[in-house]
């Protein structure tokens, strides 16, 4: 099993490809389109099964990260501004990326109007030679996201405590 793609709800398209791609380095692969509830085309039947009847359409850009993982950003026309997240609730939370440039990462993610939810946090600052960190931030329109300088393999290998 591989990862292909996640999807984003966001409240504003052009300020959400502006932010993944010149805060993240994000790519795109189809900028934002006009999707419409429709029942002629397979596309308007599926988007009819998963958003059910009366989803008035939406806007979609596809992007890609560097190593190929697809983000489906889609803004809806009937929507709530914003959601909380609930962590008492099942589902998904957050997405995490991977950097090189984690510094510059999250100094973008401010400057396109992101935000940092906490510390940056070292997991071994005991051990120069780890110099693995994290950190929890969040899109413009507070979707949560985690951002590494490491791979997931190396955050959990053997000695991580």
């Amino acid at each position: 099993m591989k990862m292909n793609h996640v999807g984003i709800m966001v409240g504003d398209m052009d300020k959400a490809v502006e932010f993944y791609t010149k805060a993240l380095g994000l790519t795109i692969v189809m900028n934002n389109t006009k999707v419409i509830e429709e029942r002629e085309t397979a596309i308007g039947r599926m988007c009819i099964a998963v958003f059910g009847e009366g989803f008035k359409g939406f806007n979609i850009a596809h992007l890609l990260t560097s190593d190929g993982i697809g983000v489906e950003l889609f803004e809806m026309k009937q929507r709530q501004e914003r959601h909380e997240v609930d962590f008492t609730r099942l589902g998904i939370f957050h997405f995490c990326l991977q950097t090189d440039d984690f510094a510059g990462a999250i100094e973008r993610t401010e400057k396109y109007g992101g935000k940092v939810r906490m510390d940056i946090m070292r997991y071994h600052p005991e051990d120069d030679s780890k110099p693995a960190k994290m950190v929890y931030l969040e899109d413009p329109f507070g979707n949560l996201f985690e951002l590494y300088s490491h791979t997931y393999a190396e955050t959990y290998a053997a000695d991580y405590e």
